[in-house]
């Protein structure tokens, strides 16, 4: 029998180690589970939470965004080589890369060009609460009562809240109504409350406010994900109908207050009901939604440092795709939509910024416009409507307002209602306001979280001043 020298065993052995170690070290990167961090943007943290899930054939994964009410949003590829992670999200354009470290994963977050930092742990993520100064606390000086009506037309049950003086009766009755996407009673975003604010507001004023949740999301049935503008402002209607049917409320003065779309959907109510006895609209619309988008995109790439040239590129092509759409006597697919858009890869990968592909681009813009609220939207024009408004109208913007723009939009609504003979308007822009009506810098949706203000004082009290007048 062949001995080994004490050279030989040593060497054996680390060999045999060098295995051994190997063997547990790659039992260890187990990559699948629930990932958390915190992307810091600006000044905004959000959450994300990665769910990665062994497959047969390697990796599957979801991510959500807690702080933006985002959940399951699927993860296009997932790939792990036993030490370094790389994900990409094509419905957000984005991608991370990080290398495996122990209890966690050290990486970058990319979107739209930008580079952020991000490392992902096992244990939850915990952010400081944000400072919320404006948000009312228990106990409320005022009745607070959680309420359900129908709109039976389309089957849905709708859960809100409304709020009271606690004395007196016959009360002037505000309805709120949220902006686009689903939106809980109190319109969340980024950890603002800004219905709760206004709501709060408003009924120390004296004055009865009705929030809900938008059907389909919260505590309201139905499906969001095939709604349009016109279906929500049926649900509006019917908030007006439950209003009625209680004495607390003077049904001579029911009022909408919309925010955004919001806004339109109060127009659309108004102009064909005789129910309604006044209308806010916050950063309404005035113009075709088609127009509305590419003055948006045009807007927020500006404000992000993007170069004029290929903003321009990016509006011509995303215009030939509304065009399309608009053109179609029906709704397209989103397969219809892609392949349309396929045709100008070449100019798409010119535009596009870095860090997007052409195919990334196509899927993902393709995907938004195909839904049956976009394609209602981008089709709709709120003029007509606005010319049949007979109430008195409050139409409010802030200055920096980068998704709804102050100018274009104020002055069209102006010109409707003055077209159609309504000359109870008031129109007021406010400089240095954002979309939500915050005091801010750039206006970039960015910017929201990091605010502390929730909504401008200013405005609340002339909301409230104009309606008791």
């Amino acid at each position: 029998m062949k001995t080994l020298s004490i050279r030989q065993y040593v060497k054996a052995f680390a060999v045999f180690l060098s295995i051994f170690l190997c063997a547990v070290f790659s039992q260890a990167q187990d990559i699948t589970g629930q990932w958390n961090g915190v992307l810091s943007v600006q000044g905004t943290n959000l959450r994300l939470v990665f769910h990665i899930n062994k497959t047969g054939e390697g990796y599957a994964s979801t991510v959500d965004s807690p702080d933006q009410g985002a959940a399951g949003i699927p993860v296009t590829t997932t790939t792990f080589d036993g030490s370094k992670l790389f994900l990409t999200i094509t419905a957000l354009g984005a991608s991370y890369e990080g290398e495996f470290k122990a209890d966690s994963i050290e990486g970058t977050f990319k979107q739209s060009g930008m580079s952020f930092p991000l490392t992902l742990k096992r244990i939850p993520a915990e952010l400081q609460p944000a400072a919320r100064p404006q948000e009312p606390k228990h106990p409320y000086p005022y009745i607070s009562e959680d309420i359900k009506f129908e709109n039976k037309a389309a089957g849905v049950t709708l859960a809100g809240t409304l709020t009271m003086p606690s004395t007196g009766g016959s009360f002037t009755a505000a309805i709120l109504i949220t902006g686009s996407g689903p939106q809980d009673r109190n319109e969340e975003i980024m950890g603002h409350k800004p219905f709760l604010v206004i709501a709060d507001y408003l009924t120390r004023r004296g004055i009865a406010v009705l929030r809900y949740d938008d059907r389909g999301f919260a505590q309201s049935t139905g499906n969001f994900s095939t709604a349009t503008t016109a279906d929500f402002a049926d649900d509006a209607e019917s908030a007006i109908a439950y209003l009625k049917t209680r004495k607390e409320i003077n049904p001579q003065k029911i009022g909408l207050v919309g925010h955004s779309e919001g806004g339109v959907i109060a127009s659309m109510v108004a102009a064909r009901s005789n129910d309604v006895g006044f209308i806010v609209m916050l950063a309404g619309t005035g113009i075709r939604g088609d127009a509305l988008m590419l003055l948006q995109e045009e807007l927020v790439y500006r404000a992000s440092g993007v170069g004029n040239a290929q903003i321009a590129e990016i509006l011509k092509i995303n215009s030939r795709v509304f065009d399309k759409i608009i053109g179609a006597n029906e709704n397209l697919s989103q397969k219809e939509i892609a392949d349309f858009m396929t045709g100008m890869k070449a100019d798409i990968e010119a535009a596009v910024p870095g860090g997007t592909t052409a195919d990334a681009y196509i899927k993902q813009f393709a995907a938004q416009a195909s839904g049956q609220w976009m394609q209602y939207f981008l089709r709709y024009d709120p003029a007509p409507a606005l010319e049949k408004v007979k109430c008195p109208v409050l139409a409010v913007n802030g200055g920096k307002d980068l998704q709804v723009p102050a100018k274009e939009n104020l002055s069209a609504i102006s010109a409707a209602l003055k077209k159609g003979g309504n000359q109870n308007l008031t129109v007021k822009e406010y400089p240095g306001l954002n979309h939500l009506f915050q005091e801010s810098n750039t206006g970039l949706p960015t910017e929201y979280a990091a605010i502390e203000q929730t909504f401008s004082p200013d405005v609340l009290k002339d909301i409230a001043d104009w309606i008791l007048k």
